[in-house]
């Protein structure tokens, strides 16, 4: 069994909001599927488990968890509620992490900022020198299957990501290149930028464009023998093109 299921961007979920849809709903479909005699369960969760900044060194299935807003701390209780029932059960659980998620139909801020890409608009984001961390959904299906079927799996965790990062005006640049335009992006201090927006209340979606939130998968792919086929720049045309199809 494999739960993809979750609240995700809700701004406003309340912490009891995400308990109950994250974490208790998670439990529930776990004992069921334990009574039902399922040999694995896979859980989709979040890298956000580890926190909202990588600082240098990118996060590892080891690396302690610091969950900075409720749905990172949600997703780490069901973690933890999984754990317990595996023990209790017997059901093997495999957890595979996941960093921003992109592809056909994508939501959420790579949405907002494939919006923002495509009006043309000149941007401040070239001296900005992050790492960030993505995975096309293409290849996030292939990891979970590889966590529901392969034997080393069974009672690990893992993160799924493109071993290549890419910096937020590399990103930007980049699908600018799939949508045909230029990449328009000059120079202002990420600090600068920071204290902007902290003036008008987005500092938060701020650093998520200037900081980092780099991971390392290279156990999955040691491991289980996970091999991403969608490089950035053929990952970014698929989403671009869906896009373009689906605009009036």
């Amino acid at each position: 069994m494999i739960h993809l299921a979750a609240r995700v961007h809700d701004p406003h979920g309340r912490e009891e909001d995400f308990e109950r849809d994250n974490v208790e709903k998670t439990a529930v479909l776990a004992e069921a599927a334990a009574e039902g005699g399922a040999a694995r369960f896979v859980f989709a969760s979040t890298v956000k488990v580890h926190g909202e900044e990588s600082a240098g060194t990118p996060f590892r299935p080891d690396s302690p968890p610091a969950p900075a807003d409720a749905y990172a701390r949600s997703k780490w209780r069901a973690e933890d509620r999984l754990d317990e029932i595996s023990a209790r059960t017997g059901l093997h659980v495999v957890v595979v992490r996941l960093p921003l998620v992109y592809g056909p139909g994508v939501g959420g801020n790579f949405a907002s900022l494939l919006r923002l890409a495509d009006s043309g608009a000149w941007l401040p984001l070239a001296a900005i020198r992050n790492r960030r961390s993505l995975v096309h959904v293409a290849d996030a299906v292939e990891a979970l299957l590889l966590a529901a079927a392969h034997p080393k799996a069974a009672g690990r965790d893992f993160i799924a990501a493109h071993p290549e990062s890419v910096s937020t005006p590399g990103l930007v640049a980049a699908i600018r290149a799939a949508l045909g335009r230029p990449a328009r992006l000059f120079a202002v201090p990420p600090a600068l930028l920071e204290v902007a927006a902290a003036v008008t209340g987005t500092r938060g979606r701020m650093r998520r464009l200037t900081r980092s939130l780099e991971v390392d998968s290279s156990s999955l792919v040691a491991e289980l023998g996970w091999s991403p086929r969608m490089d950035l720049a053929r990952g970014l045309a698929d989403t671009v093109a869906r896009r373009r199809e689906a605009l009036p």
